[in-house]
């Protein structure tokens, strides 16, 4: 059961005050990131540094990489159901953890316990945009969470040349200190300035799940990471990919079948979300790429005849502007979001960055270039980060986005771990001789641009499958539909069915078949058949550190209900008094504030709290289900509601043609009730595939339509759940026509008749003052037409399907 108490209005809604919620989370997204680059300038210093060899030093960065994937996810899950601040504060102390122990670290079992605790700090960013999500005005939010999404970028761009000042001028220790004391600063400034989330998933914390996550994780990414050195074909890389996919597949068998997950896979699956993770998957490879060739271009010895000689510290600097380019680039992400749909942005992020790493091949030569082709990359890759939180975010529900942009930051790690393992082989098998040492050699560098290129490509065709959407509608816009609480933004799920939301969850409500809307109402685009089909942790200490935080802090494992609050139970039930069990129930004030939500239980049984006597409203959704919003009076402690929710079903289908099978487009597709009353239109697209959408159960009517074919009526019924398959053929129509003379002139007003080869009266009409007359949308066969206004004349006439018939009637006066 969830847990959302008011808050005054304005605590969050004040411009100034939103401003510092935005800077601080941005901030402490800038702050993790820093953590990862700062060791980048001592990393060939760190066998000597901590007495270890090389192989073994790796582990202070392959740590840090580990206990990230590991707790990303895990972090904003617990953040949805705890409260997403605390979980940001407990991110950054063990940031400040972290970086002390390794400051304080002279060998090599120190140092990795640090870059590991400083690795579990990796979900401060996907928690910043949830807490975004919650507290900002709607209006502040799609430029917000590009800066917060973006500041991965920004910190690895300005981290560099700080850290190499500081490892060139200071004691190398300096470095952690640095990174313990920008901790401390970001938890301070949280503290003060950033408010509690109110949003709440609650449940319990899937523990199981957790440790089948982090073992799957550890797995794929220790053989990715360790492959180079251990052999790609050894025993023990293809062992760890094997246990991998393994575990992998167990972990998403027992996911799919606990109440509770850690990933709800079937969100994850939703095509928007999945999308999205795959496309970012390919744009954390090209990002990394960039990071890991540009500083050996620029340090290698200007003798090789493709290195230009600099130091550490100016490799960064030709970097740093990289970071403040993502930086401008992401209110430019959000402002695109807003005209065109994050979709577009993502894309053309895609292309920039393709782009960029296809000069890169070309321009190489000086410093000027690498730093134009950086600025490129950079403004590509901040594109396409502040637009990957929108989709997110505009697939799941408000209790979900911590998870699912946890989810989202994962792919983008899983994507730079693989870049760093497919450069780090490219430029080892790609080498000239230089002084008698094997260095990468200029055609290495270029291919991997090329790899770069190449991924940034195959982001572009991915993000390609991701649902379109109406152009102004991105995260930061509120649904008509949904109650906006006093900060200007939509605390209450969505439950109208015209919001767009498909019962899956993912909202396509931008493609219109047709156009056009019909008699005022919000037509929807097409949805896939199945849409909701399954597509796509932690270890035991980390699990038991965060219980015992849990178990400290007042309050962290959940609010007791306010005094003088009310309980709310009762039933779901669908069609046939079923149970419904998932059904999500939220409870809201008159004023729009979300006070409660709850998940019902197998049995279909739910309990919430309302804050005390009063008037609220109590929505109910369920997938299958149309949503439902009830006023509830509470006037006791406890009271009993029970909720019966209707199916919502649609139809979709193809239209062909009956001779060929050929698609029908354009073709006007309408429903209508018993009572012959329309329910809905649309048109068919190139594909002659049609849907349409939110009808309710029963019985109806399918008529279709379509130039040069028959009109065709079908009687077909909607099902409680689900979508309702019709495919329909049109047979193609004949026409006959001609004109009636009197004694050589046009006759008007003459009856003419059409009957069939059965005898059959097809159609009647009376021509005009050019004696006209014309009969459409025939089957081909034999016909005769009858003429009067004279003495009235019978004549055969023949159509094929598709074809005119051209038939002229004479009529006169018998002869004397």
């Amino acid at each position: 059961m969830s847990h959302a108490h008011p808050r005054p209005a304005e605590e969050v809604s004040a411009p100034g005050r939103a401003n510092l919620v935005v800077a601080v989370l941005a901030f402490g997204g800038i702050v993790v990131s820093l953590m990862q680059t700062l060791v980048i300038p001592v990393v060939p210093e760190l066998p000597k540094l901590l007495g270890a060899s090389a192989s073994d030093a790796a582990w202070a960065v392959t740590a840090t990489l580990l206990a990230a994937a590991v707790a990303t996810p895990v972090m904003g899950r617990l953040g949805d159901m705890y409260g997403k601040r605390r979980l940001l504060l407990a991110s950054v102390v063990l940031l400040i953890a972290g970086s002390v122990t390794a400051a304080l670290s002279d060998s090599l079992t120190p140092m990795i316990v640090g870059r590991a605790l400083q690795g579990l700090a990796s979900g401060v960013i996907p928690l910043g945009i949830s807490i975004m999500r919650d507290e900002l005005p709607a209006e502040r939010l799609g430029s917000a969470t590009a800066l917060m999404s973006a500041s991965l970028g920004v910190g690895g761009a300005l981290g560099l040349p700080a850290a190499a000042l500081i490892a060139d001028h200071f004691d190398w220790h300096v470095l952690f200190w640095t990174s313990a004391a920008l901790g401390a600063v970001a938890f301070l400034l949280v503290v003060t300035l950033v408010p509690e989330s109110a949003v709440r998933t609650g449940g319990r914390f899937d523990v199981l799940g957790a440790l089948g996550m982090a073992g799957g994780l550890i797995c794929l990414l220790l053989g990715i990471s360790k492959g180079a050195d251990w052999g790609w074909s050894s025993g023990t890389t293809l062992g760890l990919f094997a246990a991998a996919v393994i575990v992998l597949l167990l972990w998403g068998v027992y996911e799919l079948r606990t109440p509770e997950p850690l990933v709800d896979l079937r969100t994850t699956a939703r095509r928007q979300v999945l999308v999205t993770n795959l496309a970012s998957i390919a744009f954390g490879f090209s990002m990394f790429a960039m990071s890991l060739v540009l500083p050996q271009l620029l340090q290698l010895p200007e003798a090789t005849g493709y290195g230009l000689g600099k130091s550490m510290l100016d490799a960064g600097l030709v970097l740093a502007p990289t970071g403040l380019v993502m930086m401008a680039t992401a209110p430019l992400s959000a402002a695109l979001s807003r005209a065109r749909g994050p979709k577009v942005t993502l894309m053309l992020g895609a292309v920039i960055v393709a782009a960029g790493y296809g000069l890169n091949i070309w321009l190489m030569d000086a410093v000027w270039q690498l730093v134009l082709v950086s600025c490129v990359i950079g403004a590509g890759v901040g594109l396409a980060y502040g637009a990957m939180p929108a989709l997110i975010m505009g697939a799941v529900e408000p209790s979900e986005t911590a998870a699912a942009n946890s989810l989202n930051t994962l792919m983008r790690s899983i994507g730079t771990s693989v870049a760093s393992a497919v450069s780090g082989v490219l430029l080892a098998h790609l080498t000239t001789d230089f002084a008698s040492v094997a260095l990468p050699s200029e055609n290495g560098f270029k291919v991997v641009m090329a790899t770069g290129s190449g991924a940034a490509l195959l982001a572009l065709l991915v993000a390609a499958f991701i649902p379109g959407r109406r152009p102004a509608e991105t995260p930061a816009a509120a649904e008509e539909t949904a109650p906006v609480g006093p900060a200007g933004r939509a605390d209450g799920p969505q439950t109208a069915s015209d919001s767009g939301e498909n019962t899956d969850g993912e909202n396509t409500d931008g493609e219109n078949t047709d156009g056009e809307n019909t008699e005022g109402e919000d037509a929807t685009g097409p949805r896939t058949v199945g849409e909701q089909a399954v597509g796509a942790a932690v270890a035991v200490p980390l699990a038991q550190a965060v219980a015992e935080l849990v178990a400290a802090v007042p309050g962290l494992a959940g609010e007791a209900p306010a005094p003088g609050g009310a309980l709310v139970r009762g039933e779901v039930r669908g069609a046939e008094s079923a149970p419904v069990p998932g059904a999500a129930l939220t409870l809201i004030s008159l004023e729009g504030r979300q006070l409660g939500r709850a998940v019902a239980a197998d049995d279909g049984s739910y309990t919430l709290t309302a804050p005390g006597p009063g008037t609220y409203v109590l929505i109910a959704a369920a997938d299958g289900c149309r949503p439902q919003a009830t006023t509830l009076v509470v006037t006791a402690r406890e009271v009993s509601h029970d909720v019966l929710l209707d199916g919502s079903g649609g139809l979709t289908g193809v239209v062909r043609a009956a001779e060929g099978g050929a698609p029908v487009a354009d073709a006007v597709v309408i429903v209508t009730d018993v009572r012959g009353d329309v329910l809905a239109t649309g048109r068919t697209d190139a594909l002659g595939e049609f849907t349409v959408t939110d009808l309710v159960p029963g019985p109806v009517t399918l008529a279709v339509n379509a130039p040069k074919y028959r009109p065709l009526a079908l009687a077909t019924a909607i099902s409680g759940s689900g979508v309702t398959r019709v495919d329909v053929e049109l047979t193609s129509g004949a026409y006959v026509r001609g004109t009636v003379r009197g004694a050589g002139a046009p006759l008007g007003d003459a009856r003419v008749t059409l009957v069939d080869a059965a005898g059959n009266v097809v159609g009647t009409t009376t021509t005009g003052p050019d004696g006209a007359y014309a009969f459409s949308d025939l089957d081909s066969g034999a016909y005769t037409v009858i003429a009067t206004g004279y003495p009235p004349r019978a004549t055969g006439v023949t159509v094929a399907g598709g074809g005119v018939g051209e038939h002229d009637i004479d009529l006169a006066h018998p002869s004397a």
